[in-house]
């Protein structure tokens, strides 16, 4: 148990520098965007590049990791946000739209590689610690949230290249990840994870609470995506400066993580599916409330709730997936669930500016209800299915 909050405080630590990284990007991306295209319309395709490294990363890094473990899966994908940083800084110095989209998508490598933290706990957590077990690797992305905003303001304009110094900062994020990572001690995949059978992919997907995970996790990855990907566009356009939007933001990431503190132990009490219907009411709300009005104040507690919401569905999805699989299985279960995730998050972000450049804010807003909708259904429909069989 000792050994297991070891590894929980460590990858929470990985997780922090991860999303530094994250928040940066989500910060930057689409203004740096802005400033290289040509076709103003793609300027969220690096923020989406992002997106589309990792989900095409994800199945392949959970059955790289399955092969020769965590540890090493881990040290592998923050290398990759070296070099993927790298590639923006030089894109960024040479004025390349399409090279910055090269290096953000290497970048979604990291990012697909450090989504796993959260199962690494799970994974050697007893059942009573599991859920507070991945909630406590998320609230790590507290520490990005804070960090992350507050380090673009003063980077972005370091060098004579706008954003430069901020691509840069990235790289510093990942050798600490280095360090951290060389204390953790995850056990190899056992001879059970490796050599027992296996149900194909279709059984284990067509359970209902994988089915219930999947959307949760998804589409309320996929509306906060559509949300926040061109909230500062959004609040330039508006006139707000961009120390205002890096205000939101932050605060965004603040709600997406600072309730991981007791998001595992809402589960406990109160149930997953009820938790998971909470975070649908939760970015409902966010949606009437930034249809309410374009003041900072109106970005800023829509963006808030959107963060809380998120972190009910994503935390609630991922507990509702470990139901969903023996040990053999997971390298499979976890890495579909993920590229369904980012495949969402890729549309949606990519969705997002074009939505944005065609038809404004309010109109944006308007398209995350129907998504929020099939939510809140899959989760009632789970609920009663499950009242029903204890009824029988």
């Amino acid at each position: 148990m000792e050994n297991a909050k070891k590894n929980v405080a460590l990858l929470a630590g990985c997780q922090a520098m991860l999303f530094t990284n994250n928040v940066t990007l989500i910060s930057l991306a689409a203004l740096a965007g802005f400033s290289l295209a040509d076709n103003k319309a793609l300027a969220t395709l690096p923020a989406t590049a992002y997106v589309v490294g990792a989900a095409l990363t994800t199945l392949p890094a959970s059955f790289f990791m399955k092969r020769f473990g965590r540890q090493t899966g881990f040290q592998v994908g923050t290398s990759m946000g070296i070099v993927g940083a790298a590639v923006c800084c030089l894109a960024l110095w040479l004025h390349s739209f399409w090279l910055l989209c090269a290096g953000v998508l290497v970048l979604g490598v990291y990012n697909a590689f450090g989504q796993y933290y959260r199962f690494a706990a799970a994974d050697a957590a007893s059942y009573d610690f599991k859920a507070k077990a991945i909630s406590l690797v998320m609230a790590g992305g507290l520490v990005g949230g804070i960090i992350g905003p507050e380090m673009s303001k003063h980077t972005r304009d370091m060098f004579a290249v706008p954003f430069l110094g901020a691509y840069a900062s990235l790289i510093v994020f990942c050798l600490i990840t280095m360090a951290l990572l060389a204390f953790i001690r995850i056990p190899q995949p056992s001879v059970a994870e490796r050599h027992e059978p296996v149900r194909p992919l279709a059984q284990i997907m067509a359970q209902p609470a994988f089915i219930v995970a999947v959307t949760g996790s998804a589409l309320g990855y996929g509306v906060m995506s559509l949300l926040m990907t061109v909230t500062p566009l959004a609040m330039g356009l508006c006139g707000h400066p961009y120390d205002s939007a890096a205000l939101v933001i932050e605060w965004h990431v603040i709600g997406m993580f600072a309730p991981s503190f007791f998001t595992g132990s809402l589960i406990r009490r109160f149930g997953v599916l009820s938790v998971m219907l909470a975070g649908v009411a939760l970015e409902a709300l966010c949606v009437g409330v930034a249809l309410s009005g374009v003041l900072v104040a109106n970005f800023w507690w829509a963006l808030v709730l959107l963060g809380v919401g998120w972190n009910f569905l994503y935390v609630g999805g991922t507990t509702l997936l470990t139901e969903c699989y023996r040990p053999s299985e997971k390298a499979k279960a976890q890495g579909m669930h993920d590229f369904l995730v980012f495949l969402t998050s890729a549309m949606s972000s990519f969705s997002s500016g074009l939505l944005m450049n065609r038809n404004g804010w309010e109109m944006l807003n308007y398209a995350a209800l129907p998504f929020l909708a099939v939510i809140g259904a899959a989760i009632t429909w789970l609920a009663l299915r499950r009242r029903s069989a204890v009824t029988a």
